[in-house]
């Protein structure tokens, strides 16, 4: 009965549970298997074979994410054999690329396929030859650079569309060489389910599916830097990665371990954060006149204009007649401010956000 829920793991005995993968059990205990078409969010696929182990009693080495345990199983990681097979794979799918190397602004998992070609010293060029993809240049939406020269066909994109999302908005056409990612009818992603969440662009290991808006700032000097925080355009609480190069937002990457979103986004939270650094944003206080201009005040001046404004609602229709609306471009602190001022100030709730997902 001992080795009821164990198996051997490089020659070590170690639990699992039911339904466990052999890459879950390896991963768990910090072997390093490598992988591309694997998201712990999606159902495993085994498409890319970079996380084949050997397999006691089995022909040839099994792909470790769609493998289940069972006790008793004698499983190697990472012999010889098989990290022959992974370098040669690697070469394989480099040689289809039209290049490795990718802005980290291309998306979260963007720089995968160049630490694993690195990693195994795999830029070899010894395969060459027909390359497949075909970038779509045509599609003009703002948000997600369809860059398929770069695409492997690991399919995360497709999965993350449809098992996390719902939305099925693109889907895999052709075979071999001329698998291509497309939308219904190869039409833009305008015209197509898709709501720019971004899931597809962070889940793709290579950058053929990329943040455009972010690769924009590629250019700016600086180091990336991330500062965790959390989206501020509803209640959710998705937990974000602000990428910045000195002082300047350069883009949003959603936070794969965030409780909230698990790395996933609305297309606001994903997008929506030029208004922060806009040319036309107010830097000042702007008070109307008696005739009707706004002039730049004082805070003091728009403070004391603003609680008189309020006291003479209240004097003349009672403070149910005050309503609050706060901005979901305001930061948290200010939010929590607004909701003080309504109920501590006149115990209402009459507060709302404007921007609701």
């Amino acid at each position: 009965m001992a080795d009821r829920y164990t198996i051997n793991l490089d020659g070590s005995d170690v639990a699992f549970a039911d339904g466990e993968t052999l890459y879950e059990i390896a991963e768990r205990h910090r072997k390093e298997v490598p992988t591309l078409c694997y998201d712990p969010r999606l159902e495993a696929f085994g498409a890319c074979r970079l996380c084949v182990v050997e397999l006691e009693g089995a022909r040839n080495p099994v792909a470790s994410c769609t493998t289940l345990a069972t006790p008793g199983m004698t499983v190697r990681t990472g012999t010889d054999k098989v990290e022959r097979y992974r370098k040669t794979l690697l070469e394989l799918v480099a040689s289809e690329n039209r290049e490795i190397d990718v802005d980290p602004l291309a998306g979260h998992a963007s720089q995968e396929l160049k630490a694993l070609v690195d990693r195994y010293e795999a830029r070899t060029g010894r395969f060459q030859g027909r390359q497949s993809g075909a970038s779509r240049e045509d599609d003009a939406n703002p948000f997600i650079l369809r860059d398929y020269d770069l695409c492997i066909s690991c399919n995360r994109c497709v999965r993350v569309c449809a098992e996390r999302e719902g939305d099925y908005a693109i889907s895999v056409k052709g075979r071999g060489f001329d698998t291509q990612i497309t939308t219904e009818f190869s039409g833009p992603l305008e015209d197509s389910d898709c709501t720019f969440c971004g899931q597809c662009v962070h889940t793709c290991p290579t950058g053929a599916l990329a943040d455009r808006k972010a690769l924009r700032h590629a250019d700016v000097p600086g180091e990336i830097e991330k500062t965790r925080t959390i989206c501020p355009y509803c209640g959710v609480g998705c937990s974000v990665d602000i990428m910045t190069k000195d002082d300047r937002i350069v883009g949003v990457q959603p936070a794969m371990d965030g409780p909230a979103n698990l790395g996933a986004l609305c297309v606001k939270g994903q997008f929506a954060y030029d208004f922060v650094q806009h040319e036309e944003r107010l830097k000042t206080p702007l008070v109307r006149g008696d005739d009707g201009v706004l002039r730049p005040a004082s805070w003091d001046d728009a403070l004391d204009r603003a609680a008189e404004g309020f006291r003479r609602v209240e004097r003349k229709h009672g403070p149910a007649a005050i309503f609050g609306v706060a901005s979901g471009r305001a930061p948290h602190e200010a939010a929590y401010a607004m909701q003080k001022l309504m109920r501590a100030g006149w115990g209402l709730n009459h507060i709302d956000n404007c921007s609701r997902a």
